[in-house]
């Protein structure tokens, strides 16, 4: 038996136990059977249907309790209210207040952070007005037609995630493009197409000390001074950073400059002048309405009733299917080409949130943490690595998102779209039988050698997955969408006992590489092939 969460009582864990065990050893088919309607819940357009979970109605009430005794609404609520969220570094952690349009004083070591975000917001819209006029220009008078954001992690997937799922937004005469990767291929491959003179370089580090984005962004800067004169770059950097000092040193501009702040999480901080390649993509109506939608995914997470809250909802499933059904894998499956990057984004929210192994106590964890996240768009998961879900031996939970209205605007195309949602969704929930299987008229007809491939043919099912679905992927539905995922990813930590806001975990690869370089380019010379550069670099970087 898994050790018993820090949460609900001993006899709360064991009928939450013994409800999996029973609801896992049914035929899929004596569950997932008519009358399941009511498990469903709507807030602001989104619907959550989780009438696919291993559930029924007696698991869902203990379920609730355990939700209950989690306190979800006062972690919530202490979060939004800047409480100390963040222990062990001792901070907050309020992103909800970059999308909160109350002017009400909320302190921060008695510092009211209303001030800062309003500013922020006013100089973003500035800025992205003045581009998009044509007022801010490059050092040859030329306006900008490209964007190229340099960052990594919280300051590359979200806005490339949301970039690509607004697609149908772009301002007309500016592209932006993205570089994370450390190799340079991303870096070569992108200024391969874009001409210095009308090219903005926008640099996201909050250290402005990440290896891999110092690194891009001196190689940007090397490009831009070949082709303009190194005493011309300024003109085309703009910086998202704390550190002062570091922009001075590398000439990023006074009016360039947009702040970050401890209280907002790298994987937290879309909303913030991260997002500044986003709002210059799309412009900053849309940029709002993004921010509308988020709060108001914020303002239901804070208001609405344990069963009827979409969030904490998702977060009893994550719990149930990791803690008590053994689902350590977790499955995003956007049905919606321009929300392809949304699982990489999840991977980020969740797998860095909730990837621990102590409690907040610092003593060790006895039960699963956060799930394996992964995931693909869905009709291309359908042909690459849904076999393993309907037939492996891995049961993986999954989440359905899916946008009722096509980018087409055809009814045919959602009609399409949906019908391989509900298909697959119902697949790996109520499987198929062997009895199933040996009466069907193909099998029949195949004789003996049909009948000898029906355990080929058999779909155990039980395999749970909630449908995410909304009307039509624009701003305000993706704002909603992501907030969704940031509240379930706060709430799951607190049946878990630990921080999701720190990442200990990203540090000591980091910190190691960079003792490494001194090694590793001792051992490039001494070789004169790839090949023989490389055995030494293996022995350079040996363990012994």
């Amino acid at each position: 038996m898994t050790s018993p969460l820090p949460v609900g009582s001993p006899a709360l864990h064991a009928r939450l136990t013994a409800h999996a065990h029973r609801l896992t050893g049914l035929a899929p088919a004596t569950l997932f059977g008519p009358g399941r309607r009511h498990l469903r819940v709507e807030a602001g357009g989104v619907v959550l249907d989780y009438s696919r979970q291993l559930m029924d109605d007696a698991a869902l009430t203990d379920l609730l309790a355990l939700g209950h005794s989690a306190q979800l609404s006062a972690a919530l609520l202490a979060q939004a209210n800047g409480a100390v969220v963040n222990p062990t570094e001792g901070r907050a952690a309020l992103h909800t207040a970059l999308r909160d349009p109350s002017t009400q004083p909320l302190l921060v070591q008695g510092v009211d952070v209303r001030t800062p975000i309003a500013n922020t917001r006013a100089q973003c819209r500035a800025f992205v007005a003045d581009v998009h006029a044509g007022r801010r220009v490059g050092a040859t008078g030329r306006r900008f037609t490209d964007v190229l954001n340099i960052g990594i992690g919280g300051s590359d997937l979200g806005p490339v995630m949301a970039t690509e799922a607004l697609k149908a937004y772009a301002v007309d005469g500016l592209s932006v493009h993205f570089v994370s990767n450390i190799d340079g291929a991303g870096l070569i491959d992108r200024v391969r197409t874009l001409h210095p003179a009308t090219t903005l370089v926008l640099v996201c580090s909050k250290t402005f000390t990440t290896i891999e984005t110092t690194t891009n962004a001196l190689r940007a800067r090397d490009w831009l001074a070949a082709a303009l004169g190194a005493q011309n770059t300024a003109a085309h950097f703009a910086a998202v950073s704390t550190n002062a000092a570091a922009m001075d040193a590398f000439g990023i501009p006074d009016d360039a400059r947009f702040p970050m702040w401890d209280w907002v999480g790298g994987r937290y901080s879309l909303w913030s002048a991260v997002g500044l390649a986003l709002e210059l993509a799309v412009g900053s109506v849309h940029f709002d309405a993004l921010l509308g939608g988020a709060h108001a995914m914020d303002q239901h997470a804070l208001t609405a009733p344990l069963e009827a809250n979409l969030p904490a909802l998702m977060a009893l499933f994550s719990i149930w299917n990791t803690h008590y059904v053994g689902c350590h894998s977790h499955a995003i499956l956007p049905y919606a080409e321009r929300l392809h990057r949304l699982p990489a984004y999840l991977q980020q929210l969740t797998m860095e949130s909730n990837g621990k192994r102590v409690r907040l106590d610092g003593s060790a964890v006895e039960y699963p943490t956060g799930a394996v996240l992964w995931g693909e768009a869905g009709n291309n998961g359908q042909h690459s690595f849904f076999q393993l879900l309907h037939q492996g031996t891995h049961r993986v939970a999954a989440d359905f998102v899916v946008p009722y209205e096509s980018p087409s605007g055809r009814v045919e195309d959602s009609v399409l779209t949906l019908s391989n949602v509900f298909a697959q969704a119902n697949g790996l929930a109520r499987g198929r039988s062997l009895a199933e299987v040996l009466v069907d008229p193909k099998v029949q007809a195949g004789g003996a050698a049909a009948a000898a491939l029906a355990p080929h043919r058999v779909h155990p099912g039980g395999r749970p997955s909630s449908i995410i679905g909304f009307g039509r992927l624009d701003p305000a539905a993706l704002g909603q969408l992501v907030a969704l995922y940031e509240h379930r990813t706060y709430l799951d930590s607190r049946f878990w006992g630990i921080n999701p806001f720190d990442q200990w975990g990203v540090e000591l690869g980091k910190t190691q590489a960079v003792g490494l370089v001194p090694a590793l380019a001792a051992a490039a010379t001494q070789a004169p092939d790839a090949v023989g550069r490389l055995r030494a670099s293996l022995d350079a970087a040996g363990l012994g």
